[in-house]
């Protein structure tokens, strides 16, 4: 099953994780330097919080986290034969996590991810390992 996700941009992570703990009576799964997620089991939600002071309270992207590689390559299958353009599928590291994903944009410059974690990692910025379409991804983080 999956999960949706929500990234956001906060002005103060530490006021952030403050109330997003209370708020889901969860504590952060991974706290970083300018960041934070959540594995939020109710309602299911990956939240994740990229510290940005002076340009809080706005959307840096949506996604779903599945379970497993083949449910990404599903999903972008799917997606493109809906005549959406994807980056395809590729492994990359960033936001903390090694992963398996791609990318889509929707209207008005909002981003979805669809990805599998599939490791830790201490890297942030975006670094694609590879991908099938050959497809440019923005900062995953930005």
């Amino acid at each position: 099953m999956g999960r949706l996700q929500l990234a956001i941009d906060v002005g103060d992570l530490d006021e952030a994780i403050d109330f997003y703990t209370r708020l889901f009576s969860t504590p952060p799964a991974k706290v970083k330097e300018g960041y934070a997620n959540f594995a939020i089991a109710d309602p299911p939600l990956k939240l994740v919080l990229f510290e940005k002071p002076g340009a809080g309270g706005s959307l840096n992207h949506l996604g779903v986290e599945v379970e497993t590689a083949a449910e990404v390559v599903a999903a972008e299958a799917r997606i493109a034969d809906e005549g959406l353009d994807t980056t395809g599928v590729g492994d990359a590291l960033c936001c903390f996590a090694d992963k398996t994903e791609t990318w889509v944009e929707a209207p008005d410059d909002v981003r979805w991810e669809w990805y599998v974690k599939t490791g830790d990692n201490e890297q942030f910025a975006d670094v694609q390992l590879g991908s099938a379409a050959g497809g440019s991804v923005a900062d995953c983080c930005a």
